[in-house]
């Protein structure tokens, strides 16, 4: 590990707005999870997840446009997580926290019906066949989001993956979600949309590279089989 992440890891160990999966390894110490809105946020605004959210370019630019809601960005990479971090301290984003865990916790960081939205913006998409249960809309992950979302909650995709984006149209399908909406190319059908269009560092890459940038929204069903 270079001089410069090794410096970021620890400098993400002060931020008042980053909480890592190890200050939580003391079992005298409680996580979260149940406690979002009361002790962290110090509110009763809905809650958005941004997942794999990088550099948290996403989640900080839904922060600014919305003060009346909570977000939290969550990936397990800390020296991305802290360029979001230390921008949201500098900008003084009350409404904005930053989680560094393997999302297959998420349900031991988050209570049943705690969490409004979900966002997923350009994941990983594991194109190689036997790591699919990896992408983050395969029923395993779609089961641990039951756990935490509202029923009434959205999880929402952006990818420039046309894979992923396959993928998880037939997820969804199979498992009975209610799909809220597709866009399979953004920049043609919606391009003034001011949330959709917002551009992350990998979406700029994607966008010069001649890549389509594609959503899909959907609810879950009350059971996903795993």
């Amino acid at each position: 590990m270079g001089t410069n992440k090794l410096q970021r890891f620890e400098e993400i160990g002060t931020f008042e707005n980053v909480f890592e999966l190890t200050d939580f390894q003391d079992e005298d110490v409680d996580k979260p999870k149940g406690r979002w809105q009361e002790d962290i946020f110090g509110n009763s605004n809905p809650i958005f997840l941004e997942l794999a959210c990088g550099k948290g370019a996403y989640a900080l630019e839904l922060a600014r446009r919305n003060p009346q809601k909570n977000f939290v960005g969550i990936d397990i990479k800390g020296a991305r997580i802290w360029k979001g971090a230390k921008r949201a301290l500098a900008e003084e984003l009350e409404n904005l926290r930053f989680l560094r865990i393997y999302i297959d916790h998420l349900d031991e960081y988050f209570g049943p019906d705690e969490v409004d939205d979900i966002w997923i913006t350009f994941p990983d998409p594991y194109p190689n066949f036997g790591d699919r249960s990896k992408r983050l809309t395969s029923p395993k992950f779609l089961d641990i989001y039951s756990r935490v979302l509202k029923s009434e909650g959205k999880v929402r995709l952006k990818t420039d993956s046309d894979e992923l984006f396959e993928f998880t149209r037939n997820v969804v399908e199979n498992q009975d979600c209610s799909i809220d909406e597709i866009i399979e190319n953004i920049y043609a059908e919606c391009p003034e949309d001011e949330i959709l269009t917002i551009k992350t560092f990998y979406e700029k890459r994607h966008l010069e590279a001649g890549k389509t940038i594609k959503f899909i929204s959907f609810s879950l069903p009350d059971q996903i089989l795993v």
